[in-house]
C-alpha cells in the first residue's frame, strides 16, 4: 500500500503505511533482520520525495547499519544503499560526497555482477549526474555513456531505462548549449517510451517535457507550449489532482508565459502550481521554493519590487531551513534579491547580496564552474550600472575565462559575456572594440538559433545602440529596424521587449530632428508599458521622459515639463532617492527651466541631480562633469561669471 501511494504522489499516506510495517517488523523481527533495513530504506525514499534530504538520509544510514550488520560485504543490497546515501547527498549539493557512495556501490556491484549487468548502470548513470552537477560536462558524458552502452548489450531497444540513458545525455547537451544534440537525444527517448509505454503513462509527460524544455531554451516559446501541454493533458489523465509533477507543469507553463512578456498569465500558471504543492507538501519543501521564487520573478519583471522581494524572501526562508550552507539554490536566492534591488538602485545592496552569493558558490563549486561566471556577471553587472567600468570589465574577463574554459566554443552562455562586454566598451566609447565583442557574440547565436530567435533581435537592438552613440542614425535605424521585425514576428503585441526597440527608434528620430515621428514611436512604446507593467515601473518613467525631451526640442516647455513630472513621480515612488536615473530627470527638468529663462529654478534641479550623482557615482563619472557645466551655463546666463568659473 505504501508503495502504492508513493508512486500516487500522496506521501503522507505511503509514509503511514511504511510506519505501520516497520512497527509490525519490530515487534516481529530481530533488530538487524533485512526487512527491517527495507523499511527504513522506504520510508528515506518518502521524505526524498518530499524534499527532506536531511530525513532520507538519516533512513538510509540506518537501513545500511542494519544490513551490514547481516549480509557480506559484497551484497547487492549494500550497494542499493550506499546508492540511495550517494542520492541524498546529491541534493544536498555535497556531490564529492555523493561520488564517494556511488563508487562504493558501483565497487560493491562489481564484486556480485557480471560487467555489464544492468544494475551498474545505474551506478555509472548516477556518477554521471554528480558529475553533470559539478560542471563536469564531459566527465558526466563519459559516465551516460558507459550506463548506455551496458544498456545497449543487455537489454531490448525498446526497454525504458535505454530513454533513461538518452535523456540523460541529452540533458548534458542541453547545458553545453547544444540545443540541436539535446533535442535529437530527447527525441530518440521519447520514440522507445512510445513504444513501450502506454500513451498517457506519466513516464511520456516527462520526455515531453525535457522537449519542451529545449525549445523553450531555443526561444520557440509556441512549440515549448506545445510540448508542455501534452504533458499537462497526460498527468491531468494519470495523476491525482493535487500531485507535485501536475505542479511542475503549470510551472513549466507559467515560465514560457513569464519569457513571452505575459506576466499575469505566468502568474495565474504559478498561483496553480502553489495551489498543489501547498496541497501536496510540507510548509518547507524546496519545490515551494521554486514557485515562491518563480513568482518573485513574474512580480520583478512588472515593477513591482515589494512584491518580488516578498516571494524571494518567502523561497530563501525554505531554502535556508532545508539546505546546507553552502548548497547553490542559496546562492540563487540571494542573487535573485540582489537582482531587485539593482533594479532599485540600490547598489551597494546588490552587491552585498551578489558577494554573498558568490561566497556560497565558491566554498561548493569547483574554480571553472559556469555557475560562478554567472555570479561573476552580476557583480560585474552592478559596477557597469554604478558607471565603474573597469571594475565591471574586471569581473566579466573572470566570468569569460571560465566559460571558456568550462563551455564549448558555441555555448550562449559564452555569447552572453562577450554582450556584456560589449555593452561596457560601448558606453566607454570605444565603439570599435564593443562592435568586436557583440560580433563575437552574434557569431555564436547565429549558429545556435533560429533567425526569428529574441536573442538575435536583442544583437541588432545592442549593434543598433553603438551607431546611435556614434551618429550614425541611419545605420541605427537599419538594425533597429531588424530587431523590430523579430520582435514582431516573434513575441506578442504587447510584450515589454517590443516597446524597447519601439522607444530607441523614436530616440534617433529625435535626434534626428523628426519630432512628431519621435512621438509616433513613443506612443506605441508607452501603449504597451502602460498594458504590460505596473503604473510605477521604472521603464514607464523613461517614455514619459523621451516624450518631455521631443517637446523640450519642440520647444514646448509647458507639455515637456507635464511629462517629465509624470516621470519624477514613478521615479519617485518606485526608486531610491539617489538613483542616477533621478538625477537625469532632475537634469532634463533644470535645462527647461533655463530655456524657459527661469534660472534660479533650473540652478536648483540642477543641484538636486549633482546631489544624487555625486553620491551614485565615482568621482571621474563623466556624468558628474555635465552637472558642473550645467551651473556653470546658469551661472553665465545669470551674469554671474565668477560663479561660472568657479563651477567649471
Amino acid at each position: 500500500m505504501g508503495d502504492l501511494y508513493l508512486q500516487m504522489g500522496e506521501y503522507s499516506k505511503a509514509l503511514q503505511f511504511y510506519e505501520t510495517a516497520l512497527k509490525i517488523r519490530h515487534k516481529a523481527l530481530p533488530s538487524h533482520h533485512p526487512d527491517l533495513a527495507e523499511s527504513y530504506n522506504s520510508m528515506g525514499e518518502v521524505y526524498h520525495h518530499m524534499g527532506d534530504n536531511a530525513k532520507a538520509l538519516e533512513l538510509y544510514v540506518v537501513a545500511l547499519k542494519t544490513s551490514e550488520k547481516t549480509l557480506p560485504s559484497n551484497h547487492p543490497a549494500l550497494a542499493t544503499f550506499y546508492n540511495n546515501i550517494g542520492l541524498a547527498y546529491g541534493n544536498m549539493s555535497e556531490h564529492s560526497k555523493a561520488l564517494e557512495f556511488y563508487e562504493k556501490a558501483i565497487k560493491t556491484y562489481g564484486k556480485a555482477l557480471p560487467s555489464n549487468h544492468p544494475a551498474l548502470a545505474t551506478f555509472h548513470n548516477n556518477i554521471g549526474l554528480a558529475h553533470n552537477h559539478m560542471g563536469e560536462h564531459s566527465k558526466a558524458l563519459e559516465f551516460y555513456e558507459e550506463a548506455l552502452k551496458i544498456r545497449d548489450k543487455a537489454l531490448p531497444s525498446h526497454h525504458p531505462d535505454l530513454a533513461v540513458s538518452y535523456n540523460n545525455i541529452g540533458t548534458v547537451y542541453q547545458n553545453m548549449g547544444d540545443y540541436a544534440k539535446a533535442l535529437e537525444l530527447y527525441d530518440k527517448a521519447n520514440e522507445v517510451l512510445k513504444k513501450t509505454l502506454l500513451p498517457n503513462h506519466p513516464h511520456l509527460a516527462t520526455s515531453y517535457c525535457n522537449i519542451g524544455q529545449v525549445y523553450y531554451n531555443m526561444g520557440d516559446y509556441l512549440k515549448a507550449l506545445e510540448f508542455y501541454d501534452k504533458a499537462f493533458k497526460i498527468r491531468e489523465e494519470a495523476l491525482s489532482s493535487n500531485h507535485p509533477d501536475l505542479g511542475t507543469v503549470y510551472n513549466n507553463i507559467g515560465l514560457v508565459h513569464n519569457n513571452m512578456g505575459d506576466y499575469l498569465k505566468a502568474l495565474e500558471f504559478y498561483d496553480q502550481a502553489l495551489k498543489i504543492r501547498e496541497e501536496a507538501l510540507p510548509p518547507n519543501d524546496l519545490d515551494l521554493a521554486t514557485v515562491y521564487n518563480n513568482i518573485g520573478l513574474a512580480y520583478n519583471n512588472m515593477g513591482e519590487h515589494s512584491k518580488a522581494l516578498e516571494f524571494y524572501e518567502k523561497a530563501l526562508k525554505i531554502r535556508d531551513k532545508g539546505l546546507p550552507s553552502h548548497h547553490p539554490d542559496l546562492a540563487a536566492s540571494y542573487n535573485n534579491i540582489g537582482t531587485v534591488y539593482q533594479n532599485m538602485g540600490d547598489y551597494a545592496k546588490a552587491l552585498e547580496l551578489y558577494d554573498k552569493a558568490n561566497e556560497v558558490l565558491k566554498k561548493t563549486l569547483l574554480p571553472n564552474h559556469p555557475q560562478l561566471a554567472t555570479s561573476y556577471c552580476n557583480i560585474g553587472q552592478v559596477y557597469y550600472n554604478m558607471g565603474d567600468y573597469l571594475k565591471a570589465l574586471e569581473f566579466y574577463d573572470k566570468a569569460l575565462k571560465i566559460r571558456e574554459e568550462a563551455l564549448s566554443s558555441n555555448h550562449p552562455d559564452l555569447s552572453t559575456v562577450y554582450n556584456n562586454i560589449g555593452q561596457v566598451y560601448n558606453n566607454m566609447g570605444d565603439y570599435a572594440k564593443a562592435l568586436e565583442f557583440y560580433n563575437s557574440s552574434y557569431t555564436i547565436l547565429e549558429k545556435l538559433l533560429p533567425i526569428t530567435h529574441p536573442s538575435l533581435a536583442s544583437f541588432y537592438n545592442d549593434i543598433g545602440q553603438v551607431y546611435y552613440n556614434m551618429g550614425d542614425y541611419s545605420k541605427a535605424l537599419e538594425f533597429y529596424d531588424q530587431a523590430l521585425k523579430i520582435r514582431e514576428e516573434a513575441l506578442p503585441p504587447n510584450h515589454p521587449d517590443l516597446a524597447t526597440v519601439y522607444n530607441n527608434i523614436g530616440l534617433v528620430h529625435n535626434n534626428m530632428g523628426d519630432y512628431l515621428k519621435a512621438l509616433e514611436f513613443y506612443d506605441k512604446a508607452l501603449k504597451i508599458r502602460e498594458e504590460a507593467l505596473s503604473c510605477n515601473h521604472p521603464d514607464l518613467a523613461t517614455v514619459y521622459n523621451n516624450i518631455g525631451l521631443v517637446h523640450n526640442n519642440m520647444g514646448d516647455y509647458s507639455k515637456a515639463l507635464e511629462f517629465y513630472e509624470k516621470a519624477l513621480k514613478v521615479y519617485a515612488e518606485a526608486l531610491p532617492p539617489n538613483h542616477s536615473h533621478l538625477a537625469t530627470l532632475y537634469t532634463n527638468v533644470g535645462t527647461v527651466y533655463y530655456y524657459m529663462g527661469d534660472y534660479s529654478k533650473a540652478l536648483e534641479f540642477h543641484e538636486k541631480a549633482l546631489k544624487v550623482r555625486e553620491k551614485a557615482l565615482p568621482p571621474n563619472h563623466p556624468d558628474l562633469a555635465v552637472g558642473y557645466l550645467s551651473f556653470a551655463a546658469c551661472y553665465e546666463s545669470m551674469g554671474d561669471y565668477a560663479a561660472a568659473l568657479n563651477a567649471v
